[in-house]
Parts: structure tokens; sequence; C-alpha cells
């Protein structure tokens, strides 16, 4: 009980240390990922990314970041996987999921994306300012998930 208490505090000491968000940025592809984690940095985040989602579990609850930005479409664990060990993580259940996808379009999906904790998800390929707007709404920074012109 007293170590599950201490690690608690330092997780929170950890969190409200930092002076920008932390951003876990997972995906499979290589250049993407890349290219988001430039971005990302440029935006004045703090960046960790992963391309191998059996990795992405120990990694953040070693980092406890303040967002996960998440590929759905990966082998051989898929975001939908990790989003639900990330709710069902006692450290990660409050961490917010953005989920990112090409492919996952129709209802059931959606239902899918909820169930598993995803708060929002942004169709690929996306536009650097929806990327953002959709980062702030799901840290709890933007009362609107869409940018003004709707998208």
């Amino acid at each position: 009980m007293t170590s599950t208490i201490l690690e608690s505090q330092q997780d929170q000491q950890a969190t409200t240390a930092r002076s920008k968000p932390l951003i876990m940025v997972v995906d499979d592809n290589v250049e993407l990922l890349e290219e988001l984690e430039n971005l990302l940095k440029l935006a004045s985040y703090d960046v960790i990314a992963i391309s191998d989602g059996t990795k992405v579990l120990d990694a953040a609850l070693k980092n406890k970041p303040d967002l996960l930005l998440l590929d759905l479409k990966m082998s051989p664990k898929s975001g939908f996987q990790i989003a639900d060990e990330a709710r069902n993580s006692s450290i990660l259940k409050d961490v917010p999921v953005v989920a990112m996808t090409g492919f996952f379009t129709e209802k059931q999906h959606f239902l899918m994306m909820k169930l598993c904790g995803i708060r929002t998800s942004i169709l690929k390929p996306f536009r650097p300012l929806n990327l953002f707007t959709k980062i702030e709404f799901a840290l709890g920074n933007r009362l609107e998930e869409y940018d003004t012109d709707g998208t």
C-alpha cells in the first residue's frame, strides 16, 4: 500500500514538474512518426515517439505522458489494444487518447474507439492545424474539438 501511494505521488510530481505537455506518439510508419515528432516539437510539445506497439505500455507507465497520439492500424498490437490497456491501467486510465486512422471510419469503429477509451480521432491525411486542435481539445485546453472551418 505504501509503495502504491509513493508511486502515485512520484507520478503526480513528474507530471506537474513539466513545463509543456508530453505526448507519446505511436505509429508503425516510421517516416510519418518522424514527421509527427518534429512537428510536435516545433509546436513546443515534449515528444516520445514509438514505432513498436508492443513497447508502448511499458514506456507509458514509465513516462506517464499527458496524451497518447495513437495509430489504430498496427501490427502485432493494434491501437485499439493499446488504448484498452491504457484505459485499464490505474496509472494511465486518465491519459487522453487521440487516435489517428485512415481506415476506421464506419460507425462501429467509432463505437469501438469509445469502448477502448479513445477520446477523439483524426483521419489521415490531416493538416497540422487540425491535429493541434484535436490535441488541445483532448488536453482540455480547448472547448471545441474542431477548428473554425469545421474540419
